[in-house]
């Protein structure tokens, strides 16, 4: 067979890259689904917040009548977050708000020592704890898949794959004030 090694080469030369461009582009697909999916599992924590917030708001109504101002900002902040579908990044500052009318209502509550010592109060606060600690996780694992493919996105030679295919970096969920960083503590 004449130019059998030359046909041989040229194939090589042709696939190798095609290989290295079909494995780059299934990375960049791959990522991308885990970040989705990492999202989902913040998104699942976020929802159980939402979901005992109100039955906070609740009992400290019934102790801390005049707490209306501190309860309605909890319930707005709720309201908005739990709303919010739109960019990472408005969905982290609205988390930041909701987070920061929760602390300050938390720390309104030292003023009733009767409320402070309701086993049901201390059980919903637990219950927030778990919850805080359960977003910090999700939101770490979101984050490294984030950072991930947003780093294989900006090495060369992959981010000329992933910018023609039209794979746009994604947004870090990032709390942004100190003070939000701290979970509710639980005083017994």
């Amino acid at each position: 067979m004449p130019g059998g090694p030359f046909w041989i080469v040229v194939g090589v030369v042709v696939a190798i890259p095609l290989l290295w461009l079909i494995a780059t582009l299934n990375r960049f697909v791959r990522l991308k689904t885990l970040i989705r999916e990492s999202w989902a599992n913040v998104d699942v924590a976020l929802k159980r917040r939402y979901d005992l917030i109100p039955n906070l708001v609740e009992t400290v109504k019934g102790y801390a009548t005049h707490e209306r101002e501190t309860l309605a900002k909890v319930v707005e902040a709720r309201n908005r977050a739990v709303a919010s579908n739109g960019p990472i990044g408005q969905q982290a500052e609205d988390e930041n708000q909701l987070v920061r009318s929760v602390n300050q209502l938390l720390a309104r509550v030292e003023a009733y020592p009767v409320l402070k010592a309701s086993e049901g109060f201390l059980a919903l606060q637990r219950e927030l704890v778990n919850t805080e600690d359960r977003i910090a996780a999700a939101r770490r694992f979101y984050n490294a898949n984030v950072r991930e493919y947003n780093v294989l996105g900006q090495q060369f030679p992959s981010m000329l794959v992933g910018g023609m295919a039209g794979f746009a970096p994604a947004d870090f969920f990032e709390v942004d004030d100190v003070a939000i960083r701290v979970s509710p503590k639980v005083q017994l």
